[in-house]
């Protein structure tokens, strides 16, 4: 979690000088009033490009649970999209690019099974005890090989009943 921590805060400052830096050369290039015309511009085509997008994941995440299926890769990438959204509302052409970037389907979908991937590596041998406001409390124990865990989708586990 610290790790996370310092990345983010990394990109809070990298990213807006990165940013100032590309701006101060575009600017050079096509002056003051195109470049603030494209980003405004960039920012429209964006939002649409997401509401086009966003509907497309709603109706994905629907269609695989009326399958019975459990819609990870698309909530994934709806979460993406979401990301990308705010990437594209942020003035700036590296944020613009990164967002529009993630506006296709299939770098989405890459991402999204990778972090799936990397998640369910860190998952695996995970042991879990969650306490209810009743008391009661529910155990789940990894008693399985980790090929086994990805074939079948069996949760074993005991209840227990307590007392205060």
């Amino acid at each position: 979690m610290r790790y996370i921590l310092q990345l983010l805060l990394l990109l809070f400052i990298l990213v807006p000088i990165i940013e100032i830096g590309v701006f101060i050369q575009v600017g050079d290039i096509l002056g003051l009033g195109t470049t603030l015309f494209i980003v405004v511009i960039t920012a429209v085509v964006g939002v649409n490009l997401l509401k086009r997008q966003g509907f497309k994941a709603w109706r994905d995440i629907q269609m695989s649970m009326a399958q019975g299926q459990i819609p990870a890769l698309e909530m994934a990438s709806a979460a993406q999209l979401l990301f990308a959204g705010g990437l594209l509302l942020t003035p700036g052409f590296v944020t613009d690019f990164i967002g529009f970037s993630l506006m296709i389907p299939e770098v989405r979908r890459t991402i999204a099974k990778q972090l799936m991937r990397r998640w369910q590596n860190k998952a695996s041998g995970f042991s879990q005890s969650s306490h209810f406001h009743d008391g009661s409390e529910f155990n789940s124990y990894d008693n399985h090989s980790s090929a086994q865990r990805r074939q079948g989708r069996t949760l074993e586990g005991e209840y227990e009943e307590r007392s205060e």
